[in-house]
């Protein structure tokens, strides 16, 4: 596997947005039973956009932190990182500080 981020070697096409998620979910009970992400209650997933697509005007750009709705982009996993690849019409919203 290449040390290169994925950001630099994956370009979203058209109006879509690649993002790297923030939050880890836990995953266990406090008894320590693991959890699918199928019974996950979290609605939305916080992620920092690392790429934007090739169109010419975007909402969000590279730094951005989003809300995006779960499961409406596809996910992608490289190590110990999880990726979201979703349309720019499904960014919820844009986080500031």
């Amino acid at each position: 596997m290449t040390t290169k981020s994925l950001g630099k070697r994956v370009k979203p096409l058209g109006k879509r947005v690649l993002a790297k998620k923030l939050e880890q979910e836990a995953r266990t009970t406090a008894g320590g039973i693991v959890l699918p992400d199928s019974v996950k209650n979290e609605k939305t997933i916080r992620a920092q956009v690392i790429a934007v697509g090739t169109d010419e005007k975007f909402e969000v750009k590279v730094g951005d932190v989003i809300l995006v709705q779960s499961f409406s982009g596809t996910e992608i996993e490289e190590g110990e990182d999880k990726y979201i690849l979703v349309e720019e019409s499904k960014v919820l919203a844009i986080v500031k500080d």
